[in-house]
């Protein structure tokens, strides 16, 4: 959850959220570095008057900053698309739940429960219990268990909608006639906040996206409540 004056990323939720957290850290390092050092070579080029022809013409120089920065790309490349495999990876998943965006709240499927869905509108100001977020809360929240991997199918009913949830490194189109997947993983239990992502109308900040994961026996205790109700 994010808080008032906070410059970073929220905490990682999940795995994948974890190795987005690295990978930021490790490019920001190489543009710091980058950097630092054109801004050095920029003050001592405005500070001295001496000049020197085996700077200005230097077949060794140039080759060093046509290959450095070549270098510097494969770097912060590879991690990156190591990340981009492991968010597309999504085998064998536990659970696959479907979500549809629509003008203005969510819409839950368990595709592996039989009657299992349910709608999710966000709960008014005048509405909240104590502790409750403002524009964050929502009258159902997505509930998944903690240990599963979750697939996630994600559409749109009307127009253009995107789910995401920053803490679990999630963010995906909801496109209307296109049916996209994401998935994730929480190790620990939690609640966990996102809003729609996308533009979609007059209510487009009054959708928000609530996942709270359960250890495995509550879990199945909601679903069986669920399923009653």
């Amino acid at each position: 959850m994010a808080h008032p004056t906070q410059l970073g990323f929220q905490d990682a939720a999940s795995p994948i959220m974890e190795e987005l957290l690295h990978f930021h850290d490790h490019a920001l390092m190489a543009v710091l570095l980058i950097s630092m050092l054109v801004l050095y070579i920029i003050s001592v080029l405005m500070t001295t008057k001496l000049s020197s022809t085996n700077t200005i013409d230097a077949q060794e120089i140039e080759m060093v900053w046509t290959i450095m920065p070549a270098i510097i790309l494969i770097v912060i490349a590879l991690p990156s698309l190591r990340i981009l495999y492991l968010m597309d990876e999504i085998s064998n998943p536990d659970m696959t739940i479907k979500t549809i965006g629509h003008q203005w709240y969510w819409s839950y499927e368990y595709s592996d429960f039989t009657n299992l869905n349910f709608d999710s509108y966000m709960i008014p100001t005048k509405d909240l219990e104590p502790g409750h977020f403002r524009l964050l809360e929502v009258d159902n929240r997505m509930i998944t268990s903690i240990g599963t991997a979750a697939r996630i199918l994600i559409t749109a009913e009307d127009v253009l909608h995107s789910w995401a949830v920053p803490a679990l490194g999630v963010k995906s189109d909801a496109i209307p006639g296109r049916l996209n997947q994401t998935s994730f993983l929480v190790p620990h239990p939690g609640i966990y906040y996102g809003q729609c992502s996308e533009i979609c109308g007059a209510n487009h900040s009054f959708m928000p996206i609530v996942v709270e994961a359960l250890p495995v026996p509550d879990f199945l205790n909601w679903i069986d409540s669920a399923q009653d109700a």
